[in-house]
Protein backbone atom coordinates (compact mmCIF):
# COMPACT_ATOMS: atom_id res chain seq x y z
CA UNK A 1 0.00 0.00 0.00
CA UNK A 2 2.78 2.69 1.02
CA UNK A 3 4.44 2.25 -2.95
CA UNK A 4 1.00 2.62 -4.04
CA UNK A 5 0.45 5.84 -2.94
CA UNK A 6 4.43 6.71 -3.24
CA UNK A 7 4.56 5.53 -7.44
CA UNK A 8 0.76 5.80 -8.42
CA UNK A 9 0.87 9.23 -9.05
CA UNK A 10 3.73 9.30 -10.83
CA UNK A 11 3.61 6.14 -13.05
CA UNK A 12 -0.10 7.48 -14.14
CA UNK A 13 1.33 10.87 -15.39
CA UNK A 14 4.19 9.43 -17.02
CA UNK A 15 1.84 7.35 -19.44
CA UNK A 16 -0.62 9.73 -20.10
CA UNK A 17 3.04 11.65 -20.96
CA UNK A 18 3.38 8.45 -23.16
CA UNK A 19 0.40 8.12 -24.90
CA UNK A 20 0.63 12.01 -25.76
CA UNK A 21 3.64 11.20 -27.31
CA UNK A 22 2.28 8.26 -29.27
CA UNK A 23 -0.60 10.01 -30.89
CA UNK A 24 2.13 13.01 -32.70
CA UNK A 25 3.62 9.73 -33.52
CA UNK A 26 7.05 8.94 -31.91
CA UNK A 27 8.76 7.90 -28.77
CA UNK A 28 9.84 10.40 -26.21
CA UNK A 29 11.90 10.94 -22.78
CA UNK A 30 8.98 13.49 -21.83
CA UNK A 31 7.53 10.09 -19.40
CA UNK A 32 10.59 9.32 -17.80
CA UNK A 33 11.36 13.09 -17.22
CA UNK A 34 7.97 13.11 -15.75
CA UNK A 35 7.97 10.43 -13.38
CA UNK A 36 11.43 10.92 -12.10
CA UNK A 37 10.54 14.40 -11.07
CA UNK A 38 8.07 13.20 -8.81
CA UNK A 39 9.92 9.78 -8.02
CA UNK A 40 13.84 10.41 -8.03
CA UNK A 41 14.01 6.72 -7.13
CA UNK A 42 12.04 5.05 -9.16
CA UNK A 43 14.56 3.46 -11.26
CA UNK A 44 16.21 1.59 -8.33
CA UNK A 45 12.60 0.78 -6.49
CA UNK A 46 11.59 -0.71 -10.02
CA UNK A 47 14.36 -2.89 -10.60
CA UNK A 48 15.61 -4.02 -7.00
CA UNK A 49 13.23 -7.20 -6.08
CA UNK A 50 13.86 -8.89 -9.53
CA UNK A 51 14.68 -12.29 -9.03
CA UNK A 52 17.60 -12.20 -11.37
CA UNK A 53 18.34 -8.89 -11.18
CA UNK A 54 19.56 -6.38 -13.99
CA UNK A 55 22.26 -7.02 -16.62
CA UNK A 56 23.14 -3.83 -18.54
CA UNK A 57 24.80 -3.59 -22.06
CA UNK A 58 26.86 -0.52 -23.42
CA UNK A 59 29.64 0.39 -25.32
CA UNK A 60 30.53 2.64 -28.39
CA UNK A 61 28.62 0.59 -31.08
CA UNK A 62 26.05 -2.55 -31.52
CA UNK A 63 24.60 -1.72 -27.76
CA UNK A 64 21.16 -1.90 -29.41
CA UNK A 65 21.81 -4.69 -31.44
CA UNK A 66 23.44 -7.37 -28.80
CA UNK A 67 20.48 -6.07 -25.66
CA UNK A 68 18.04 -7.36 -28.83
CA UNK A 69 20.10 -10.62 -28.85
CA UNK A 70 20.38 -11.03 -25.36
CA UNK A 71 16.64 -10.10 -24.46
CA UNK A 72 15.76 -13.32 -27.46
CA UNK A 73 17.97 -15.73 -26.21
CA UNK A 74 16.51 -15.05 -22.20
CA UNK A 75 13.26 -14.76 -23.47
CA UNK A 76 13.56 -18.65 -25.60
CA UNK A 77 14.42 -19.97 -22.31
CA UNK A 78 11.23 -18.93 -20.87
CA UNK A 79 12.79 -15.97 -18.38
CA UNK A 80 10.12 -12.74 -18.28
CA UNK A 81 12.20 -9.84 -19.76
CA UNK A 82 12.15 -6.05 -19.49
CA UNK A 83 14.28 -4.13 -21.65
CA UNK A 84 14.39 -0.73 -23.45
CA UNK A 85 13.87 -1.69 -26.51
CA UNK A 86 13.04 1.56 -28.31
CA UNK A 87 16.94 2.19 -27.52
CA UNK A 88 16.36 4.95 -24.91
CA UNK A 89 19.59 4.65 -22.93
CA UNK A 90 19.65 7.29 -21.15
CA UNK A 91 18.05 7.62 -17.41
CA UNK A 92 14.94 9.59 -19.21
CA UNK A 93 14.68 6.70 -21.90
CA UNK A 94 14.90 3.90 -19.30
CA UNK A 95 12.44 5.27 -17.07
CA UNK A 96 10.37 6.01 -20.63
CA UNK A 97 10.66 2.43 -21.10
CA UNK A 98 9.61 1.53 -17.66
CA UNK A 99 6.56 3.56 -17.52
CA UNK A 100 4.65 1.31 -19.46
CA UNK A 101 6.07 -2.12 -17.37
CA UNK A 102 5.88 -1.39 -13.94
CA UNK A 103 2.32 -1.68 -12.20
CA UNK A 104 1.19 1.39 -10.03
CA UNK A 105 3.36 0.47 -7.16
CA UNK A 106 6.33 1.24 -9.48
CA UNK A 107 7.61 -2.26 -9.73
CA UNK A 108 8.64 -4.23 -12.43
CA UNK A 109 6.64 -7.93 -12.86
CA UNK A 110 9.34 -9.71 -14.57
CA UNK A 111 12.31 -12.07 -14.18
CA UNK A 112 15.30 -9.79 -15.40
CA UNK A 113 15.89 -6.62 -16.96
CA UNK A 114 18.30 -6.44 -19.72
CA UNK A 115 18.97 -2.38 -19.88
CA UNK A 116 20.85 -0.88 -22.99
CA UNK A 117 23.19 2.29 -21.29
CA UNK A 118 24.17 5.29 -22.80
CA UNK A 119 28.19 5.09 -22.00
CA UNK A 120 28.53 8.85 -20.89
CA UNK A 121 25.53 7.68 -18.45
CA UNK A 122 26.56 4.89 -17.97
CA UNK A 123 27.98 5.32 -14.07
CA UNK A 124 25.53 7.21 -12.92
CA UNK A 125 22.59 4.42 -14.08
CA UNK A 126 25.05 1.18 -13.15
CA UNK A 127 25.00 3.19 -9.43
CA UNK A 128 21.08 3.23 -9.68
CA UNK A 129 20.50 0.04 -11.03
CA UNK A 130 22.99 -2.16 -9.11
CA UNK A 131 23.85 -4.65 -12.25
CA UNK A 132 25.06 -7.94 -11.29
CA UNK A 133 26.34 -8.34 -15.13
CA UNK A 134 27.75 -5.63 -17.26
CA UNK A 135 28.33 -6.70 -21.27
CA UNK A 136 31.11 -4.23 -22.22
CA UNK A 137 31.39 -4.41 -26.25
CA UNK A 138 34.38 -2.09 -27.49
CA UNK A 139 35.45 1.34 -27.12
CA UNK A 140 35.80 3.36 -30.54
CA UNK A 141 36.31 6.21 -32.08
CA UNK A 142 32.94 7.92 -31.52
CA UNK A 143 31.30 11.25 -30.76
CA UNK A 144 34.60 13.25 -30.44
CA UNK A 145 31.95 16.38 -30.11
CA UNK A 146 30.64 14.90 -26.63
CA UNK A 147 33.40 12.30 -25.26
CA UNK A 148 36.75 14.11 -26.89
CA UNK A 149 38.78 11.01 -26.71
CA UNK A 150 38.41 7.06 -26.13
CA UNK A 151 40.31 7.77 -22.98
CA UNK A 152 37.12 9.34 -21.49
CA UNK A 153 34.86 5.95 -22.71
CA UNK A 154 37.69 3.61 -21.08
CA UNK A 155 36.89 5.36 -17.74
CA UNK A 156 33.62 5.77 -18.10
CA UNK A 157 33.61 1.84 -18.87
CA UNK A 158 35.67 1.32 -15.75
CA UNK A 159 33.46 2.62 -13.84
CA UNK A 160 29.92 1.11 -14.98
CA UNK A 161 32.47 -2.46 -14.90
CA UNK A 162 33.46 -1.68 -10.68
CA UNK A 163 29.83 -1.02 -9.84
CA UNK A 164 29.03 -4.40 -11.03
CA UNK A 165 28.06 -6.76 -8.36
CA UNK A 166 28.96 -10.10 -10.23
CA UNK A 167 30.51 -10.69 -13.51
CA UNK A 168 31.63 -8.75 -16.23
CA UNK A 169 31.81 -9.83 -19.98
CA UNK A 170 34.07 -8.26 -22.51
CA UNK A 171 35.68 -8.17 -25.91
CA UNK A 172 39.07 -9.93 -26.08
CA UNK A 173 38.80 -8.50 -29.57
CA UNK A 174 38.99 -4.87 -28.47
CA UNK A 175 42.51 -3.92 -26.87
CA UNK A 176 40.95 -1.28 -25.39
CA UNK A 177 39.09 -3.88 -23.02
CA UNK A 178 41.49 -6.70 -22.44
CA UNK A 179 43.27 -3.51 -20.57
CA UNK A 180 40.69 -3.09 -18.78
CA UNK A 181 40.27 -6.99 -17.92
CA UNK A 182 43.79 -6.72 -16.81
CA UNK A 183 42.32 -4.31 -14.16
CA UNK A 184 39.51 -5.72 -12.90
CA UNK A 185 41.18 -9.36 -12.80
CA UNK A 186 43.76 -7.59 -10.66
CA UNK A 187 40.78 -6.69 -8.32
CA UNK A 188 39.84 -10.44 -7.86
CA UNK A 189 36.97 -9.86 -10.17
CA UNK A 190 34.83 -11.91 -11.92
CA UNK A 191 35.57 -11.23 -15.77
CA UNK A 192 34.70 -13.66 -19.15
CA UNK A 193 35.57 -12.73 -23.17
CA UNK A 194 34.73 -13.33 -25.71
CA UNK A 195 37.00 -13.12 -28.76
CA UNK A 196 37.40 -13.41 -32.93
CA UNK A 197 39.12 -16.46 -34.47
CA UNK A 198 42.61 -15.05 -36.29
CA UNK A 199 41.47 -16.93 -39.50
CA UNK A 200 38.15 -14.76 -39.40
CA UNK A 201 40.20 -11.32 -38.23
CA UNK A 202 42.42 -12.04 -41.14
CA UNK A 203 39.77 -12.15 -43.40
CA UNK A 204 37.80 -8.93 -42.57
CA UNK A 205 39.62 -5.52 -44.35
CA UNK A 206 39.08 -3.74 -41.40
CA UNK A 207 38.84 -6.21 -38.49
CA UNK A 208 36.85 -4.84 -35.62
CA UNK A 209 38.02 -1.20 -35.93
CA UNK A 210 38.93 -0.71 -32.18
CA UNK A 211 40.46 2.03 -31.13
CA UNK A 212 44.28 2.00 -30.41
CA UNK A 213 44.91 3.27 -26.70
CA UNK A 214 46.87 0.81 -24.52
CA UNK A 215 49.45 1.92 -22.47
CA UNK A 216 48.84 -0.36 -19.87
CA UNK A 217 49.21 -4.24 -19.92
CA UNK A 218 46.44 -5.79 -21.67
CA UNK A 219 45.46 -9.12 -20.44
CA UNK A 220 42.33 -11.68 -22.37
CA UNK A 221 39.83 -12.37 -19.85
CA UNK A 222 39.30 -16.18 -19.96
CA UNK A 223 37.64 -16.92 -23.11
CA UNK A 224 34.21 -18.49 -22.69
CA UNK A 225 33.55 -17.83 -26.88
CA UNK A 226 35.49 -17.54 -30.09
CA UNK A 227 33.53 -15.77 -33.14
CA UNK A 228 34.91 -19.45 -35.58
CA UNK A 229 33.37 -18.92 -38.97
CA UNK A 230 31.25 -15.89 -40.49
CA UNK A 231 29.73 -16.52 -43.92
CA UNK A 232 27.13 -14.09 -45.14
CA UNK A 233 23.74 -13.88 -42.57
CA UNK A 234 25.38 -16.87 -40.58
CA UNK A 235 28.14 -17.22 -38.12
CA UNK A 236 29.52 -19.91 -36.06
CA UNK A 237 30.49 -19.57 -32.75
CA UNK A 238 32.04 -21.81 -30.10
CA UNK A 239 31.00 -21.71 -26.84
CA UNK A 240 32.47 -23.49 -24.02
CA UNK A 241 32.40 -26.79 -25.66
CA UNK A 242 29.42 -26.75 -27.71
CA UNK A 243 29.30 -25.13 -31.59
CA UNK A 244 26.35 -22.90 -32.60
CA UNK A 245 25.40 -21.84 -35.75
CA UNK A 246 23.61 -18.68 -35.70
CA UNK A 247 21.44 -16.60 -37.68
CA UNK A 248 23.03 -12.97 -37.78
CA UNK A 249 20.34 -10.13 -38.39
CA UNK A 250 22.37 -8.52 -41.24
CA UNK A 251 26.02 -9.34 -42.80
CA UNK A 252 29.12 -8.17 -41.17
CA UNK A 253 31.41 -9.79 -38.69
CA UNK A 254 30.50 -7.11 -35.90
CA UNK A 255 27.12 -8.92 -36.29
CA UNK A 256 28.87 -12.09 -34.90
CA UNK A 257 31.15 -10.20 -32.59
CA UNK A 258 27.65 -8.87 -30.60
CA UNK A 259 26.16 -12.63 -31.15
CA UNK A 260 28.97 -14.15 -28.95
CA UNK A 261 28.57 -11.50 -26.68
CA UNK A 262 24.93 -11.79 -25.78
CA UNK A 263 25.80 -15.66 -25.79
CA UNK A 264 28.42 -15.18 -22.92
CA UNK A 265 26.15 -13.15 -21.26
CA UNK A 266 23.37 -15.20 -21.42
CA UNK A 267 24.69 -18.38 -20.43
CA UNK A 268 26.17 -16.57 -17.04
CA UNK A 269 23.11 -15.11 -16.21
CA UNK A 270 21.02 -18.67 -16.57
CA UNK A 271 23.81 -21.24 -15.33
CA UNK A 272 22.72 -24.58 -15.86
CA UNK A 273 19.39 -23.88 -17.52
CA UNK A 274 21.41 -22.28 -20.50
CA UNK A 275 20.01 -24.45 -23.71
CA UNK A 276 22.79 -24.10 -26.87
CA UNK A 277 19.55 -25.37 -29.17
CA UNK A 278 17.36 -22.52 -27.24
CA UNK A 279 19.54 -20.01 -28.21
CA UNK A 280 19.97 -21.33 -31.58
CA UNK A 281 16.19 -21.03 -31.95
CA UNK A 282 16.29 -17.60 -30.51
CA UNK A 283 18.61 -15.91 -33.43
CA UNK A 284 16.93 -18.15 -36.30
CA UNK A 285 13.85 -16.05 -35.51
CA UNK A 286 15.72 -12.28 -34.88
CA UNK A 287 15.20 -9.83 -36.70
CA UNK A 288 17.36 -6.54 -37.36
CA UNK A 289 16.77 -3.84 -34.60
CA UNK A 290 15.85 -1.16 -36.51
CA UNK A 291 17.83 0.70 -38.76
CA UNK A 292 20.23 -2.08 -38.52
CA UNK A 293 20.77 -3.61 -41.93
CA UNK A 294 16.41 -4.36 -42.00
CA UNK A 295 14.89 -4.46 -45.54
CA UNK A 296 11.99 -1.86 -44.93
CA UNK A 297 9.54 -0.58 -48.20
CA UNK A 298 9.35 2.16 -49.53
CA UNK A 299 7.31 3.51 -52.38
CA UNK A 300 6.05 0.10 -52.74
CA UNK A 301 9.90 -1.26 -52.83
CA UNK A 302 12.61 -3.55 -50.20
CA UNK A 303 15.36 -0.80 -49.52
CA UNK A 304 18.13 -2.04 -46.96
CA UNK A 305 18.76 0.70 -44.49
CA UNK A 306 22.28 0.65 -43.52
CA UNK A 307 22.93 2.89 -40.54
CA UNK A 308 25.95 4.39 -39.40
CA UNK A 309 27.21 6.75 -36.08
CA UNK A 310 30.98 6.76 -36.27
CA UNK A 311 33.93 5.91 -38.15
CA UNK A 312 33.85 2.25 -36.78
CA UNK A 313 30.31 1.34 -37.71
CA UNK A 314 30.42 3.15 -41.29
CA UNK A 315 33.57 1.24 -42.25
CA UNK A 316 32.56 -2.30 -41.15
CA UNK A 317 28.82 -1.67 -42.81
CA UNK A 318 31.03 -0.41 -46.06
CA UNK A 319 33.30 -4.14 -45.63
CA UNK A 320 29.83 -6.37 -44.94
CA UNK A 321 28.52 -4.88 -48.42
CA UNK A 322 28.22 -8.21 -50.80
CA UNK A 323 28.97 -5.59 -53.74
CA UNK A 324 28.81 -2.16 -54.63
CA UNK A 325 25.27 -1.21 -54.24
CA UNK A 326 23.15 -1.02 -57.92
CA UNK A 327 21.23 2.14 -56.50
CA UNK A 328 22.31 3.90 -53.22
CA UNK A 329 20.78 6.56 -51.35
CA UNK A 330 23.59 8.20 -48.91
CA UNK A 331 22.39 10.68 -46.89
CA UNK A 332 23.72 12.69 -43.64
CA UNK A 333 22.52 15.45 -41.49
CA UNK A 334 23.45 17.73 -39.09
CA UNK A 335 23.70 14.50 -36.46
CA UNK A 336 27.09 13.96 -37.74
CA UNK A 337 28.44 17.74 -36.71
CA UNK A 338 31.31 17.22 -37.72
CA UNK A 339 31.97 14.84 -40.85
CA UNK A 340 35.44 15.18 -41.16
CA UNK A 341 36.51 11.73 -40.35
CA UNK A 342 34.60 10.40 -43.35
CA UNK A 343 38.24 11.01 -45.26
CA UNK A 344 40.06 8.62 -43.36
CA UNK A 345 37.69 5.87 -44.50
CA UNK A 346 38.02 3.28 -47.29
CA UNK A 347 35.09 3.97 -49.62
CA UNK A 348 36.94 1.11 -52.08
CA UNK A 349 32.90 -0.80 -51.71
CA UNK A 350 30.81 1.82 -53.66
CA UNK A 351 31.20 2.58 -57.25
CA UNK A 352 28.61 5.34 -57.43
CA UNK A 353 26.08 7.25 -55.58
CA UNK A 354 22.21 7.69 -57.01
CA UNK A 355 21.28 10.63 -55.04
CA UNK A 356 23.49 12.23 -52.11
CA UNK A 357 21.18 14.13 -49.79
CA UNK A 358 21.38 16.06 -46.34
CA UNK A 359 22.83 19.19 -44.94
CA UNK A 360 26.53 17.44 -45.36
CA UNK A 361 25.93 16.53 -48.48
CA UNK A 362 28.38 18.52 -49.90
CA UNK A 363 31.05 17.73 -47.62
CA UNK A 364 30.38 14.31 -49.14
CA UNK A 365 30.83 15.44 -52.85
CA UNK A 366 33.99 17.05 -52.12
CA UNK A 367 35.08 13.96 -51.06
CA UNK A 368 33.97 11.49 -53.86
CA UNK A 369 35.33 14.17 -55.91
CA UNK A 370 38.78 13.47 -55.03
CA UNK A 371 38.26 9.57 -54.63
CA UNK A 372 36.35 9.31 -58.58
CA UNK A 373 33.04 8.25 -57.28
CA UNK A 374 30.41 9.33 -59.42
CA UNK A 375 27.38 11.09 -58.03
CA UNK A 376 24.20 11.19 -60.17
CA UNK A 377 22.56 13.97 -58.07
CA UNK A 378 23.04 16.21 -54.99
CA UNK A 379 19.88 16.82 -53.43
CA UNK A 380 20.11 18.47 -49.73
CA UNK A 381 16.53 18.70 -48.94
CA UNK A 382 15.31 15.33 -47.98
CA UNK A 383 12.11 15.26 -49.38
CA UNK A 384 13.09 15.85 -52.61
CA UNK A 385 16.08 13.59 -52.56
CA UNK A 386 13.67 10.98 -51.48
CA UNK A 387 11.24 11.39 -53.99
CA UNK A 388 14.40 12.01 -56.49
CA UNK A 389 16.17 8.28 -55.51
CA UNK A 390 12.56 6.41 -55.60
CA UNK A 391 11.73 7.68 -58.99
CA UNK A 392 14.40 5.69 -60.31
CA UNK A 393 14.39 2.44 -61.88
CA UNK A 394 14.15 -0.04 -59.83
CA UNK A 395 17.46 -2.35 -59.51
CA UNK A 396 17.68 -5.20 -62.42
CA UNK A 397 19.04 -7.53 -59.36
CA UNK A 398 17.64 -9.12 -57.27
CA UNK A 399 19.33 -6.92 -54.44
CA UNK A 400 16.77 -4.40 -53.26
CA UNK A 401 17.86 -0.45 -52.47
CA UNK A 402 20.14 0.69 -50.20
CA UNK A 403 20.15 4.05 -47.97
CA UNK A 404 23.15 4.72 -46.11
CA UNK A 405 22.22 7.56 -43.15
CA UNK A 406 23.16 8.64 -39.97
CA UNK A 407 21.02 7.74 -37.21
CA UNK A 408 19.07 10.38 -37.76
CA UNK A 409 17.89 10.19 -40.86
CA UNK A 410 17.58 6.60 -40.47
CA UNK A 411 14.41 7.66 -37.59
CA UNK A 412 13.05 10.41 -39.93
CA UNK A 413 12.80 7.65 -43.04
CA UNK A 414 11.45 5.27 -40.83
CA UNK A 415 8.55 8.01 -39.36
CA UNK A 416 7.86 9.10 -42.52
CA UNK A 417 6.85 6.15 -43.84
CA UNK A 418 4.79 4.26 -41.45
CA UNK A 419 7.84 2.47 -39.35
CA UNK A 420 6.56 3.22 -36.10
CA UNK A 421 6.74 -0.23 -34.11
CA UNK A 422 9.68 0.94 -31.89
CA UNK A 423 7.28 2.93 -29.87
CA UNK A 424 4.38 0.41 -30.03
CA UNK A 425 2.80 1.07 -32.92
CA UNK A 426 2.96 0.88 -36.58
Amino acid sequence: MRDLLRYAIPVLLGRLARALARRRGGGSAIPGRVVLALAPDYLTHAVEHLPLGVAVVTGSNGKSTTTSMLVAVLRAHGLRVFTNSAGGNLPQGVASALVGATGLDGRLGADIAVVEVDEGFGPALATTLAPRLALLLNIQIDQLNRFFEPDRVFGMLTAIARSTSQTVVLNNADDNLRELAASLIAESREVLGFDVADSVLAASAHGVAAAERVRAAATDAPNVATVAAVTGETATIALGTDSLDVALPARGLHYAVDAAGALVAAQRLLGGDFDPAAAERAFASFAPVYGRGEVIEIHGEPTEIVMFKNPPSLQLNLDALEGAPERLFLAVDEGTPDPSWIWGIDWSRIDHVDVLAGTKAWQFATLFAYLGIPIAQVVEDLDAAVDAFWALPAPESPSPRVALVNYEIMMWLRRKFGYLEIEGAK
